[in-house]
């Protein structure tokens, strides 16, 4: 590959990392064309964007972006595909859909992440990984916290306002 090749996949590879928060690193090695194809369009449909990259490149490429990115250079070996993602559970949840028949130990294998300004090594983090609550998620919890207790108040009110006018029509009928 020559030089200005590899420097303009670099370019790029630093703009799609500035664009997306969250990415995975996973190895698809072993899928034969049937499965990548599917994998490809399983992450069409969920707004994942799915890159196979050179190591080397790749870690210029973080080199290049704002932050230290070193905890990542162990995961870089082998062959490497990118999940870059805006929702930080969804590529987790992909690949565990994905391996659900092989009991998550065929691929795509999880090597590495950096989800919401964290590192993840190692594919025993997927659980985690699937866990994390996205923005709207963690929005959603706090509004339902919020009317929880609003909710019980009126609900209090209402079904003590009902005993209240059962005892009284009881005495009206005596």
């Amino acid at each position: 590959m020559r030089k200005e090749d590899k420097s303009a996949i670099i370019g790029q590879l630093e703009e799609v990392l500035k664009t997306y928060p969250h990415f995975y690193l996973t190895d698809i090695e072993a899928l034969d064309a049937e499965k990548t194809s599917k994998l490809r369009r399983e992450c069409y449909k969920q707004e994942v964007k799915l890159v196979v990259v050179k190591n080397t490149l790749l870690k210029k490429a973080l080199e290049n972006v704002e932050g230290d990115f070193s905890p990542l250079d162990g995961a870089l070996k082998g062959n490497t595909a990118i999940m870059f993602s805006e929702t930080a559970n969804v590529p987790a949840r992909l690949i565990k859909e994905f391996t659900k028949d092989t009991k998550g130990e065929g691929k795509p294998q999880l090597k590495a992440a950096y989800v919401q300004e964290s590192f993840y090594i190692g594919a025993e983090n997927l659980e985690a990984l699937v866990n994390v609550k996205s923005k709207n998620e963690l929005i959603a919890d706090v509004i339902a916290l919020l009317e929880s207790p609003a909710k019980n108040v009126i609900s209090a009110l209402q079904s003590s306002g009902q005993t209240i006018h059962g005892v009284l029509k009881t005495l009206e009928e005596r």
